[in-house]
């Protein structure tokens, strides 16, 4: 393989000092925190991560991946593509082949697995990063305090590598091993200390050495299992949020005791933000009322998230409902398929087309997509966005408090106290991984090399501009307006928000 000699200097958490890395001697670790708002990285809440993000490469135009839910982002950076290409369109699929009457749970190792039989073997239709740098010889090690199908969907073909969850521990042989270490993974708690510090400890042991993966990843499952239920800015919240923060310090203490922080690049993201939810609708028991869907349990509508399939999918029938939806308060941006003039627009009247999210899934895209409405409103501890969703606190909406996360990169191959407002998003962070290990990025990727970050590297002279899409529907008491604000740097487009408007109509 070739060497790519790379000049750093790395300060804050790492040690202070300048020579030469190898390629062949870097190696990886990529962290999600679950759920972090980066209105949480400060030094109250998190010190450890506020100091290392100093001295790092921050990108302060990153993106969650539309819908804003955990298993749609987590192969969304692990193939470095979008629904429209890897498959997992939302945090439950439709699949009538297998589950005729409901949609099924993509947290769920058991459901994916009857994926996977069924489309035997495509699980994922682009490929991830442990399969591409297992064709040159390495492997990938995922380390998660999260659902099982979140941990899998990041490294699903093992391919060598393994994926160690406190709901399954894949290949099966390392478990022994690691119970004898560390003992039993604990229980699940709010939040969830006890499982973070043995995820922990294990990346330690097993991820962080020169002999061990070229890649692994670390995805605390907190604070976002904590703030569901408890709400952002609640004391456990924060607690949530220390108890991560207290980990990802040891990590660091971990690389410098062992003399490995020359040689491991840290990427730290998040899936999506956080939102206040202040709504009381549900979207299958709308259909229900309306007329639409038969009961609950009725294949004529079968409901996956905010995706609607539809057994009668006829235009008029989707204008139906659509225009149905887009009276309600509750709801915001609309889509469906591609109107045949114009790719950005949906072809039912005052909708967005799913191209125009990456969404478009040959196979796998619903009839409507939909999106709950939101606004700024902040929560009673000062955090601002509010969502129509039901429950306590959540994400999955098109909010820019659900799309609007960061990206901190450190280690010998990023910028140090480097801060970029060029777009990015999750898509973009494996293309980045496989450029600094001089691997092939394969062809199913749809995001981009980062080289504002890299050390070394210039930025691309790509052209750089924010459109927004309208398109509005006439109803009868009301005027609906769907805006799409979408940043577009070279070829690459990346979702802000989308934002509704309804105008009431003056009947003489």
């Amino acid at each position: 393989m070739k060497k790519i000699f790379i000049f750093f200097t790395l300060l804050g958490a790492f040690n202070s000092y300048s020579q030469k890395v190898e390629t062949e001697n870097l190696r990886t670790l990529i962290v999600f925190f679950d759920g972090l708002r980066p209105d949480y990285i400060n030094e109250l809440h998190m010190p450890n991560l506020y100091a290392f993000s100093k001295n790092a490469s921050v990108g302060n135009k990153h993106h969650s991946i539309f819908p804003t839910v955990t298993r749609v982002n987590s192969p969304s950076y692990a193939t470095g593509s979008y629904p429209k290409s890897h498959g997992i369109m939302g945090n439950s699929v439709y699949f009538p082949e297998i589950e005729k009457y409901r949609a099924l749970d993509t947290g769920s190792f058991e459901d994916l697995m009857q994926i996977d039989e069924f489309t035997q073997g495509n699980l994922l239709t682009a490929e991830s990063i442990g399969e591409t740098i297992h064709k040159e010889g390495h492997h990938m090690m995922v380390f998660s305090s999260g659902s099982a199908g979140q941990a899998f969907l990041q490294n699903h073909a093992i391919s060598g590598g393994a994926v160690i969850n406190s709901n399954i521990i894949l290949p099966e042989t390392l478990k022994a091993s690691l119970f004898d270490e560390f003992g039993p993974i604990p229980k699940r708690a709010k939040p969830n200390s006890a499982q973070h510090e043995w995820m922990t400890k294990a990346l330690i042991s097993r991820g962080l050495r020169m002999d061990g993966p070229l890649v692994s990843a670390i995805w605390y499952s907190d604070p976002d299992g904590t703030a569901h239920s408890e709400g952002i800015g609640s004391a456990a919240a924060i607690a949530a949020l220390q108890s991560v923060d207290k980990e990802f310090g040891n990590i660091l203490n971990a690389l410098k005791s062992k003399e490995l922080d020359k040689n491991f690049n840290i990427i730290i993201s998040t899936d999506h933000g956080f939102v206040t939810n202040i709504g009381k609708e549900s979207l299958s028991q709308f259909l229900i009322d309306k007329g639409f869907k038969a009961d609950t349990d009725s294949d004529d509508i079968v409901v996956a998230g905010g995706a609607i399939h539809l057994k009668d999918n006829s235009k008029a029938n989707i204008e139906r409902i659509v225009f149905s939806l887009q009276e309600q308060e509750w709801v915001g941006a609309i889509f469906t398929k591609a109107d045949t003039k114009d790719k950005t627009k949906g072809f039912v009247k005052g909708t967005l087309s799913f191209e125009s999210i990456h969404w478009n899934h040959p196979q796998r895209s619903a009839d409507i997509l939909i999106s709950v409405n939101w606004n700024d409103k902040a929560n009673e501890f000062g955090y601002a966005g509010s969502s129509f969703s039901r429950g306590t606190a959540g994400h999955g909406g098109i909010s820019p408090y659900e799309i609007e996360i960061r990206l901190i990169a450190s280690g010998p191959s990023f910028k140090k106290s480097h801060q970029s407002d060029l777009p990015s998003s999750n898509v973009d962070i494996v293309p980045t991984i496989l450029n600094i290990h001089n691997i092939p990025i394969a062809k199913s990727v749809n995001g981009r090399i980062l080289y504002e970050i890299l050390d070394g590297s210039k930025e691309k002279n790509l052209k750089l501009k924010v459109e927004t899409l309208r398109v509005e529907s006439n109803l009868q008491e009301c005027a609906y307006k769907l805006n799409l604000q979408r940043t577009i740097y070279g070829a690459f487009i990346y979702i802000d928000f989308a934002k509704i408007t309804r105008e009431t109509i003056n009947v003489k």
